[in-house]
C-alpha cells in the first residue's frame, strides 16, 4: 500500500565540502523508484556546510544575532532544495514548500521543502510537515547514523542507541536551539514530535539502509519516540 514519507535530508549529505554528485544521483534513483510505485515523498533540505559557511563569513563582517544567522541558514536550505528539484526534474512538483503548516496538495509524488522561519530548524519543519499530513514518522538522513549516549567525537566509549524515548533523548542534548547547532535531531523539533506522537528514525547516509526502511524492513539506526 502506498505511503507518504517525510524525509529530513541533511545539508551535510547534499553539500559536505563540495557537491556530492554520487550520493545525490543514487538518492534520486531510489526515491524515483518508490515514487513510481505510488509512494509520496516530501524531502526537506537542510543547509549543512553551505549554511555554516554563509554564517561564518557574515559573522566575520560584524556581530550578528541568532535571527540574522538563521536567515542565512534558511536561504542555504532553499538553495539546496532548488538543487534537488532540478535533479528530480519532471518527477518533482514545481512548488518548493517553505510553510510547513500550509495546505499541501501533491500534484506529483515528490515535493521538495526548505526552511521557513528563524528559530526553526528543518528538523522542526519536518515534524510540522508530518503533523500536517498525518504522517507518524520523520526519516532523518544526515552524516550521523545513530544517536549515541555521549558525543562519539569526544568519547571513544560512546555507545550506539537503537531505540530511545523522546524524554530520554532530551536528557542527552541541550534543550535550547541555536543557529548552526549540530545534533542528531534538534531539541525544539524533539519537543514538538513528543507532543504530537511522531517518531524520528535516524539512519545516516547509507542508501541501502534507506531502502530497507522504505520497504518496512529492519534497518540500522536509532528510533526516537
Amino acid at each position: 500500500m502506498p505511503k507518504t514519507f517525510v524525509i529530513s535530508l541533511g545539508g551535510s549529505l547534499i553539500f559536505p565540502d563540495n557537491l556530492d554528485k554520487r550520493f545525490l544521483s543514487s538518492f534520486k534513483e531510489i526515491i524515483k523508484k518508490y515514487a513510481n510505485k505510488g509512494h509520496k515523498f516530501i524531502i526537506i533540505c537542510g543547509g549543512g556546510k553551505l549554511a555554516r559557511t554563509f554564517q561564518q563569513l557574515a559573522s566575520r563582517s560584524g556581530k550578528l544575532g541568532n535571527e540574522e544567522l538563521d536567515w542565512l541558514g534558511i536561504h542555504a536550505t532553499k538553495i539546496n532544495a532548488h538543487l534537488l528539484k532540478a535533479a528530480f526534474n519532471e518527477m518533482a512538483d514545481d512548488l518548493i514548500i517553505t510553510n510547513p503548516n500550509a495546505k499541501i496538495k501533491f500534484k506529483k509524488n515528490i515535493v521538495l521543502a526548505a526552511g521557513w522561519l528563524p528559530g526553526w530548524s528543518t528538523d522542526y519543519d519536518a515534524v510540522l510537515l508530518a503533523k500536517n499530513l498525518g504522517v507518524r514518522e520523520v526519516v532523518n538522513m544526515s552524516n550521523v547514523d545513530y544517536v549515541y549516549d555521549k558525543d562519539p567525537n569526544k568519547n571513544n566509549d560512546a555507545k550506539k542507541i537503537g531505540k530511545i524515548s523522546w524524554q530520554g533523548y532530551g536528557k542527552l542534548i541541550s534543550g535550547k536551539w541555536k543557529a548552526g547547532m549540530n545534533v542528531p535531531f534538534d531539541p525544539i523539533a524533539a519537543k514538538e514530535a513528543r507532543k504530537s506522537g511522531i517518531k524520528a528514525s535516524i539512519i545516516g547516509k547509507d542508501l541501502k539502509n534507506l531502502e530497507k526502511l522504505l520497504n518496512g524492513k529492519g534497518f540500522r539506526g536509532t528510533v526516537i519516540g
